[in-house]
């Protein structure tokens, strides 16, 4: 990690996500009929399972990513409705998969799927929408699409399995947990934004521009939910304040404040993320902790240095709605722990 925290500018009113989805918004009708559509099976469970997560109140960052991407590139054609829609799918699979893992009851403020219809229906509507987004990659007819998109979701495979290993560890480190983040968030963050370059037939220096934008897009996301799981709510988060507490997950501000912490206070760390130290007053102290060591506030710097590393690598092209949309799309990631 460099030592040097980029500033983002402060300046800028309140950032907002809504002139990303200005831009896209035509688009997105499109891309929406596709998911609509990709989704329907005879087995009336897979649409109403699936329907539940698609449809329960996200942003749908990804697919806007690969839009706003095409938008900057000035990309005239169709193909990447088809595209968003399968990062989209790729999304919602590892979310169905995440949350049976995870053990999760919340999901975007809405009980999640596992939850109402159970781990088994969760686990294999899950494996349902993969194929559906592999059928789209297949009917793309890029075989550079198929390996960037193919890519993206091994390398979140991988990276869940790394965290399921690390799971539990609270000495794991920054730079291990970084690795972590940055193949089970921002693989798909990057991805989405490389293939607009690959459709729009652009070099490769504009496709490494994309995969950096959307790769330090997705950490500094990642960081900034960590960070805000100790200090917001649910209605900021969409699950209920100390939820990654509560499920002993190793995030940054637990790895620093440990890092940090007395004999006593990395005692409780541990007892803590072994789910022995799980009540309110227990999360309390947590929050306590996290905040006398800077942990929570180290957490977003770094968070800002990586957006401003994502906004850096667009800086070559040229002005206009879509760069502009897609920087203040990195300052509301940020600032949604504000």
């Amino acid at each position: 990690m460099s030592a040097t925290i980029h500033r983002l500018d402060p300046t800028r009113p309140q950032p907002s996500l809504e002139p990303m989805m200005q831009l896209v918004a035509s688009d997105m009708n499109l891309v929406n009929a596709v998911i609509l559509d990709r989704m329907q099976s005879d087995i009336p469970l897979i649409p109403e399972l699936a329907g539940h997560l698609i449809a329960g109140g996200g942003k749908r960052m990804r697919p806007m990513l690969t839009l706003a991407s095409a938008r900057l590139l000035g990309y005239t054609g169709n193909r990447h409705h088809r595209l968003a829609a399968t990062v989209e799918f790729i999304h919602t699979a590892t979310l169905l998969h995440d949350d049976v893992v995870d053990g999760s009851d919340l999901r975007r403020g809405k009980r999640t799927a596992n939850l109402i219809w159970g781990n088994p229906a969760s686990i294999l509507v899950g494996d349902f929408l993969f194929s559906r987004s592999f059928e789209l990659m297949v009917e793309d007819g890029s075989l550079k699409v198929l390996k960037i998109l193919s890519n993206a979701s091994a390398v979140i495979a991988e990276g869940e399995v790394d965290q399921l290993t690390a799971a539990r560890r609270v000495d794991l480190g920054e730079e291990r947990y970084l690795d972590i983040i940055g193949a089970k968030t921002a693989a798909l963050f990057a991805a989405a934004c490389r293939i607009a370059a690959v459709v729009a037939e652009r070099p490769e220096s504009e496709e490494q521009a994309l995969d950096a934008f959307g790769r330090n897009l997705g950490v500094a996301f990642q960081l900034v939910d960590d960070a805000i799981d100790y200090v917001s709510d649910a209605g900021t988060m969409g699950k209920d304040t100390g939820d990654d507490f509560r499920e002993g997950k190793v995030t940054l501000p637990v790895i620093l404040a440990y890092a940090r912490g007395n004999q006593e206070d990395r005692k409780f760390w541990k007892d803590a993320i072994l789910g022995h130290r799980a009540s309110d007053e227990d999360f309390a102290h947590a929050v306590e902790l996290v905040r006398a060591t800077r942990a929570i506030d180290d957490t977003l710097a770094r968070a800002r240095h990586y957006g401003q590393r994502a906004i850096d690598a667009i800086a070559g092209f040229s002005p206009g709605q879509a760069r502009d949309a897609m920087t203040e799309a990195v300052e509301f990631a940020v600032a949604r722990a504000y």
